[in-house]
């Protein structure tokens, strides 16, 4: 959803009826995860996407049937093995997409939550029984609508915890689609080093809002970070507390300095931060481990420190071992980190 709130904005302040194409269920290779959306107009604007561009046009003809009726539809496709190849797939899959109008209330409450940096589930109906098409949002803050079975709230508070879409089947029949949107990931910078000015370049390709913390001014400067979205000269204990860690955030202590990194890694560890990495040999990490427990932090909290910092793919230059760290917090956020 984040990818295309902005062309949503846009085309709502100009007017636009808008449907919105969610993928809610995929079998075999689908191209596009559940969660995975496409927004588009009946004069031809579009933004995202719901397939590797196999069904996208089937999509748009269905949309416009979808915006002239209200009435939202759900769409099982199937991609054959020989065009798999041809539309990005490695074997032939199977995708179900919901189409529907815009809900311009459920929207805005999704843009405000994302604001204030709070993640939220819609838990829609995607069959007969039960209101096929009807939502209920929660967000993180654990606030939940009454009339919501415990199964139900029990789901939604699982998808939530596991940052993951699901799909919820009860007995009675009914069958909803559970969504959950993050908010934008953040990656805070510990150390305006060189591997930070690559990092933050690659950072930004891949969606995420960058911050640099080093209170040495020389080395966080505008001139070398002008390519991030903030820098900041305090302490970076003082700067993660004022920043406020949250789930959606990954913290990379890169300065090689114990008196940087070490307060840095005492914040960011007993935060909620999805990642925590520390630049340094398994001979630093060992004093580092040591150090950390002598300020009080706890077996479990140490566990979630990833160091060294970055993925084994035989990095040399700054701009590998950026590569390998960034690839690391995306394997992180994605679950797929062993």
């Amino acid at each position: 959803m984040i990818e295309i709130i902005d062309d949503i904005n846009r085309w709502r302040s100009e007017g636009y009826d808008i449907a919105l194409a969610t993928v809610v269920a995929t079998w075999g290779s689908g191209p596009r995860r559940p969660g995975s959306k496409m927004a588009f107009t009946v004069d031809g604007k579009i933004a995202g996407s719901v397939s590797g561009g196999c069904v996208e046009s089937a999509v748009l003809e269905e949309g416009e049937a979808v915006l002239r009726t209200g009435d939202p539809k759900l769409l099982k496709y199937g991609v054959a093995d020989e065009m798999a190849w041809s539309v990005g797939l490695s074997c032939g899959g199977t995708i179900e997409i919901l189409v529907e109008c815009l809900d311009h209330v459920l929207f805005r409450q999704i843009r405000d939550a994302l604001t204030i940096r709070r993640a939220v589930a819609i838990a829609t109906v995607v069959s007969a029984e039960g209101g096929f098409g009807s939502h209920i949002l929660v967000d993180e803050g654990g606030i939940l609508a009454d009339e919501l079975d415990s199964e139900v709230v029990d789901a939604v508070e699982r998808a939530l915890q596991e940052r993951r879409s699901a799909r919820l089947r009860l007995a009675d029949g009914r069958d909803f689609f559970i969504d959950v949107i993050l908010p934008v990931p953040t990656l805070i910078m510990v150390g305006g080093v060189h591997i930070s000015i690559a990092l933050t370049t690659i950072a930004h390709t891949l969606g995420f809002r960058t911050i640099v913390i080093d209170p040495r001014r020389i080395f966080g400067s505008e001139e070398r970070f002008a390519h991030a979205d903030a820098l900041h000269d305090d302490w970076p204990d003082d700067a993660l507390e004022k920043l406020g860690v949250d789930r959606s955030s990954a913290v990379a202590a890169l300065t090689h300095d114990p008196k940087l990194d070490d307060p840095a890694l005492g914040v960011a560890l007993r935060s909620p931060a999805f990642f925590v990495g520390a630049l340094g040999s398994r001979k630093t990490q060992a004093r580092r481990l040591s150090r950390l427990k002598k300020q009080g932090l706890t077996d479990t909290e140490l566990e979630k420190l990833h160091a060294p910092i970055g993925l084994s793919i035989g990095s040399r230059t700054p701009e590998e071992i950026a590569l390998a760290i960034m690839a690391q917090i995306v394997a992180a956020r994605n679950g797929a980190l062993s």
